[in-house]
């Protein structure tokens, strides 16, 4: 059902194809810019202090950043998308 709703309304124009092309380029730029540093800082403040960091939200965190992670995930697979149709659209030959 998505599939075939984000086919008719985002992909049938190639306008909006352009913009959410944009917009899921700058989410999944956003979403990952420091992902990295922070779940790494997390993971480490886990290993050091354990259940008291347990207790004052780490995982908590962790959890957002694993979240955080799948919505740049699914941020590129939207990127990647419009950029095939783009990219089908503009190779088409005259």
């Amino acid at each position: 059902m998505i599939n075939t709703l984000f086919q008719r309304v985002v992909l049938s124009r190639l306008w909006l194809t352009f913009i959410v092309l944009g917009m899921s380029f700058l989410v999944g730029a956003l979403g990952t810019l420091n992902l990295v540093s922070f779940l790494s800082a997390n993971l480490q403040l886990l290993r050091e202090y354990g259940l008291m960091a347990l207790m004052d939200g780490a995982f908590l965190q962790l959890a957002e950043l694993v979240a955080q992670g799948y919505v740049s995930c699914v941020a590129y697979v939207v990127f990647k998308t419009c950029e095939h149709r783009l990219s089908e659209w503009l190779g088409r030959g005259p």
